[in-house]
């Protein structure tokens, strides 16, 4: 098999390293291009035995998939390289979400599968969110699943929901990590606890909810019902924080689909410029 990978940037880099140690790619079986040289040094360093590609026709040609990790305004410019060496066997997938299923199964003849990834993913945590082009087999399918379950937990969902969904589990990590960055700021400012000693008690209990709320399992309300009684001291801080962090997270919200329904529009117009003028 031969799988091929466009791009080496953050989550191009992350989902080869994260195959690659989950043992669901051979090194061997993996073939990149990136106009960053010293990308895929650093890659070839890791994984000696992994093939640098001269051009994106030389990884695109006969890979079984081909990932796409490369930014939403390069697209175009990327599928004109390669769409003369793409045939309707391929599976291409694009884990860039502006991009819309529709629009490469417009450009090129392959089957098509928009996957996003989540920086969790490097540890085998987080989810997937898979979403299907029209020409992809159940067989297709499942194969995709397979893949990406050995670094995820793969959950299917509609494209329309790509946006909500890639808040909760793509941009929800540096969501959690501001949140704890500012609780380990105050254990620090207030009695003067050690910085180091202070993450890794809040590291420690991020991870315990996630997994106490997943294996119990149990609802967000329900955990603070068990931690939390009236009258006490849990029950006065969660009273603070509700005061001061109501409605936040629905700007957060508003703000993300703002930016992304900017970014579609400009891909669209990227994509198909004579359509868009």
């Amino acid at each position: 098999m031969k799988i091929g990978f466009i791009g080496a940037g953050s989550m191009g880099s992350l989902l080869v390293g994260a195959f690659v140690r989950a043992g669901a790619m051979q090194p061997d079986d993996i073939v990149i291009s990136s106009r960053t040289p010293s990308k895929l040094s650093v890659l070839k360093e890791q994984y000696p035995r992994l093939h640098i590609a001269d051009s994106n026709k030389e990884t695109a040609t006969d890979a079984d998939y081909l990932f796409l990790c490369v930014k939403p305004m390069d697209f175009r410019r990327v599928l004109d390289d390669i769409a003369p060496v793409l045939t309707p066997e391929q599976i291409v997938i694009s884990i860039t979400s502006p991009v819309k299923l529709s629009s490469l199964e417009e450009l090129i003849p392959c089957k098509i599968a928009k996957i996003i990834p989540s920086v969790v993913n490097a540890i085998g945590g987080g989810a997937s969110l898979m979403m299907w082009g029209d020409r992809l087999t159940d067989d297709d399918r499942k194969g995709l699943r397979d893949l990406f379950s050995a670094i995820s937990r793969p959950i299917d969902i509609q494209e329309d929901e790509v946006r909500v969904a890639s808040d909760l589990s793509s941009c929800g990590p540096a969501f959690m990590a501001s949140l704890l960055e500012q609780f380990i700021d105050a254990a620090v400012m207030s009695v003067g606890m050690d910085r180091a000693k202070a993450t890794s008690l809040a590291c420690e209990m991020m991870l315990g909810t996630a997994r106490l709320m997943l294996e119990l399992p149990c609802t967000p309300e329900e955990l603070q019902a068990k931690v939390s009684v009236p009258g006490g001291i849990t029950a006065a801080a969660l009273a603070t924080l509700r005061r001061s962090t109501r409605g936040a997270f629905l700007q957060v919200l508003y703000t993300t689909h703002e930016k992304f329904a900017e970014d579609v529009d400009r891909v669209d117009s990227s994509l198909f410029p004579r359509e868009c003028t």
